[in-house]
């Protein structure tokens, strides 16, 4: 199969064509091979070659198509997972068994091909670990695909495969989406599983899921891994319809309140303004009413409960790996401001945690009622272009905990609200300025996946971006 007429299908078209037996899943890896050697050079997304790939179910809805998964929290039994940390470098952590998720996307008949770039633990916006390098936008080389699920963005942006895995503690879905053109969905807290090595991840805070170039994609992988898995701490009422059904429905007029004065946080600039007002007028048009309204919630105890959730997280999370491995955490081993960061969540006591949960009920509960007079949340997804790379250097020595946490919240602030509430978020593109993805993102209810998907889906046709190709693109 030609690299173009492959980079040219989506996930879909591509399972379309094994089921009907002109291609194979074989042929289709070599395709993904072939995408890797064109254009990982230069972006530096996939870190690790799965040969032969760890194969999907052949009667799965993706049968034979190639996949990535990100190299953090998804475990894929026997093979090294390393958190883009040096403290799990040559083999350090091999998981025994397969997270829950890993073994829905195998029964989806998605084939496995490789491993993607993360910052270090997942602790950033950008994805630039010291162990494996920057990894690189593929609309514009200088700039950051955006993090912690950078590579798995990349990847799906420059053509290696159509769907990959990433994860979403603060943004780390959407941020990359929105920063390389894609279709990046947060589930509702409790949608997607996360055993057996996880209950709880990041004090129910993070999500897992994946990054794609349509909605349809989205859709189906949606309905073929969503769903708690045995002995959850977590879970959600199913939906009502499987969501392909759902965004092939009508969308019903829903209220939307268009977000232009997000509290305490910066300017963005003007052309997300622009693509937010571009929105609104196409909703109009599809006979949405929008109003300008935003939710109102403590600013500063968020922050303040924010912080302590990351930091706790990373704590644990550097000291079980210390422990693993009997490798003490230092320069050699851990880049500085995770050092720094780590030993913040050391300091911290039990009443903060609790406090935590304290936080995370009032803010949820301010978000619920505004929820109720709004059945969608339209608003920025980035407050500006994608960053230029080392602007968050995250072995910054002159950077402490305090100091990451503002830097980062002031590049990327509207993400992380939806982590704490445990409401879906989408971001989907909306537009190019200066060659570069313009992206937009959308909220709704709990469990309101179906929402968001229809309407993204209506926005995908009349402003499609599926055929947009960056500069670095393997087709």
């Amino acid at each position: 199969m030609d690299l173009k007429d492959y980079t040219a299908q989506d996930a879909t078209g591509l399972a379309a064509l094994v089921k009907a037996g002109e291609v194979s899943g074989a042929e289709l890896a070599d395709c993904a091979n072939r995408a890797i050697d064109a254009v990982n050079g230069t972006i530096n997304a996939v870190i690790r070659r799965l040969d032969p790939p760890v194969a999907g179910d052949d009667t799965g809805p993706f049968a034979g198509v190639p996949f990535l998964v990100k190299d953090l929290v998804l475990a894929v039994g026997g093979v090294p997972q390393m958190m883009g940390t040096r403290m799990l470098a040559e083999g350090a952590f091999v998981p025994p068994v397969d997270s829950e998720l890993f073994t829905r996307f195998r029964k989806a008949g998605l084939n496995t091909i490789g491993i993607t770039a993360t910052p270090e633990f997942g602790f950033n916006a950008t994805t630039e670990a010291v162990l494996n390098g920057p990894t690189r936008n593929p609309y514009n080389t200088e700039r950051s695909p955006g993090g912690s699920s950078g590579g798995s963005a990349a990847a799906v942006a420059a053509g290696i495969v159509p769907v990959a895995h990433a994860n979403d503690g603060g943004g780390s879905i959407r941020i990359p989406a929105a920063s390389c053109g894609l279709v990046g969905l947060k589930p509702s807290r409790g949608r997607i599983p996360f055993g057996p090595y996880y209950g709880m991840p990041l004090l129910g805070m993070a999500n897992e899921f994946a990054v794609t170039r349509t909605v349809r994609d989205c859709a189906a992988l949606l309905d073929a891994v969503s769903g708690p898995d045995i002995g959850a701490t977590l879970g959600i009422a199913p939906p009502t319809m499987p969501y392909t059904r759902a965004i092939a429905a009508d969308t019903r007029p829903l209220k939307v309140a268009l977000v232009r004065d997000w509290p305490k946080a910066p300017a963005v600039e003007p052309q997300i303004d622009e693509a937010l007002s571009r929105t609104a007028r196409l909703l109009e048009a599809n006979g949405h009413m929008v109003e300008e309204a935003a939710p109102e919630y403590d600013v500063d105890a968020f922050n303040r409960a924010n912080f302590a959730a990351w930091m706790s997280f990373l704590a644990v999370g550097l000291n079980g790996v210390a422990a693993a491995t009997g490798r003490e955490p230092g320069p050699d081993t851990v880049e500085a401001v995770t050092l720094a960061c780590a030993r913040a969540g050391n300091r911290l006591t039990a009443m903060d945690i609790e406090d935590v949960f304290s936080v995370m009920n009032t803010v949820s509960r301010s978000f619920g009622a505004f929820l109720t007079q709004y059945d969608v949340i339209l608003m920025p997804a980035l407050r500006r272009t994608p960053l230029p790379l080392g602007y968050l250097d995250q072995n910054d020595p002159d950077l402490d905990a305090q100091g990451w946490y503002d830097r980062l919240f002031d590049a990327v602030p509207f993400t992380a609200q939806f982590n704490m509430t445990g409401l879906p978020a989408i971001t989907v593109p909306a537009g190019m300025h200066d060659a570069m993805p313009v992206p937009i993102q959308m909220a709704a209810g709990m469990g309101r996946e179906d929402v968001l998907l229809q309407l993204a889906h209506d926005l995908e046709r009349q402003q499609p971006w599926r055929d947009s190709r960056p500069g670095v693109f393997a087709g």
